[in-house]
C-alpha cells in the first residue's frame, strides 16, 4: 500500500531506542526525512548509526523536552534541518516504574514530566506551524497502564491517562485546522522497558524473569508480546492520508489482553 510519505518531514521523539527507533525507521523506509530527538547524544549518535537512511535523510537533535523551552528550540532545529513539519510521533519519556511501597510525591511529580509534559511541550512547540499551514499529523504512543491500572506502573499510568484526554481534546480543537492528533496504546513491547518491568515483578513474586515473561505472554491472546515493528506500523498508518478521516482515535495495541471499551 502506497501511504503517501514519501518527502514528508518527521520528528519523532524518543527517537534513539525501542519503539521510537523502530517508527524513525519506518518512517525512513517510506521515503520521508526524518529528526529523531533525545536528551541523550551519545544514544542518538548510536542511533543514527543503526538507522538506514540516505545521507540527510536522517537528523539526531539532543533536547530535554520536559522544558517547555528546549522543545520550542528542538522545533526550530528540526525545521531548519528539514523544513517545515509535516508528522510529530510522541516516543518520548519512559516514566519509571515503583513497587507501592516506594511511591512518594516525587514519583508522582517525576512521571508527569517524564510522560506527559515532554509529549504536551512537542506538542505545543509543532502545532502551530501545522495548524497555519492547514495540514499535519500527530502520533502520541502512550500505552494502555492508561486504561489499566498496574500496581508497579501507577504514576506512570496516571501520566498516560492524563495524555490520552490531551490527545482527543486537541483533536477536537485542531480538526478544523486540518491537523489530526491520535494515539496509539500499547501493552507489553518487546524493549528494554519490559526488561525492567520484568525485574521488578520478579523480585516482587520471588520468580525469574525468564519465567515472568513466559507467564505474561501466555495470558495474551496473541500468545506474545508485541514488537517495535508492530507499533511503527501502526504509526505509520495513522500519520498517512489513508487515515485521512480518523482524529482523536486511542488505538489500543495490546494483543487482546484487555477486553475494555
Amino acid at each position: 500500500m502506497e501511504l503517501g510519505l514519501r518527502g514528508k518531514t518527521v520528528v519523532v521523539t524518543g527517537g534513539s531506542k525501542g519503539i521510537g527507533l523502530a517508527c524513525a525507521q519506518a518512517f525512513l523506509d517510506e521515503g520521508a526525512r526524518v529528526a529523531i530527538v533525545s536528551r541523550d547524544r551519545a544514544n542518538l549518535d548510536a542511533a543514527l548509526k543503526q538507522l538506514r537512511a540516505t545521507d540527510g535523510a536522517a537528523v539526531g537533535i539532543a533536547a530535554d523536552l520536559v522544558r517547555a523551552d528546549a522543545a520550542a528550540e528542538m522545533a526550530s532545529r528540526a525545521h531548519a534541518a528539514l523544513g517545515p513539519i509535516d508528522v510529530l510521533v510522541n516516543s518520548a519519556g519512559a516514566a519509571r516504574r515503583y513497587l507501592p511501597e516506594d511511591l512518594n510525591a516525587a514519583a508522582w511529580h517525576a512521571a508527569m514530566d517524564a510522560k506527559y509534559f515532554t509529549y504536551i511541550h512537542a506538542m505545543d512547540a509543532l502545532l502551530p506551524g501545522m495548524a497555519a499551514r492547514g495540514a499535519g499529523a500527530v502520533v502520541n504512543i502512550i500505552g494502555m497502564g492508561g486504561k489499566v491500572a498496574t500496581p508497579i506502573h501507577l504514576p506512570g499510568g496516571a501520566a498516560n491517562s492524563a495524555l490520552m484526554l490531551a490527545t482527543v481534546g486537541l483533536a477536537n480543537v485542531y480538526g478544523p485546522k486540518g491537523v489530526r492528533i491520535n494515539a496509539i496504546n500499547p501493552g507489553a513491547t518487546m524493549t528494554a522497558r519490559v526488561q525492567e518491568a520484568l525485574r521488578l515483578e520478579a523480585k516482587a513474586r520471588g520468580l525469574t524473569e525468564q519465567e515472568v515473561l513466559a507467564q505474561g505472554q501466555a495470558k495474551v491472546p496473541m500468545r506474545r508480546y508485541a514488537a517495535s515493528q508492530d507499533v511503527a506500523n501502526l504509526a505509520l498508518f495513522l500519520a498517512s492520508d489513508k487515515a485521512g478521516y480518523i482524529t482523536g482515535a486511542i488505538v489500543p495495541m495490546d494483543g487482546g489482553s484487555n477486553p475494555v471499551l
